[in-house]
């Protein structure tokens, strides 16, 4: 379970990479580079509220 707990936010931006990249390849380059943009506010969120958790 900790596991799971740990890696879940890195699960869910390799899942939003996926999709951003496969968007884009079928032509929706717009809805691309709106989805990949949910990568790094995914793990900026994560971080956040590990620091918030352990304070």
């Amino acid at each position: 379970m900790k596991f799971l707990e740990k890696y879940y936010p890195v699960l869910l931006a390799f899942i939003s990479f996926v999709l951003s990249v496969s968007l884009w390849f079928s032509g929706q380059k717009d809805e691309g580079m709106f989805v990949g943009i949910w990568v790094p506010s995914i793990l900026c969120f994560a971080i956040f509220f590990r620091l918030v958790k352990n304070d």
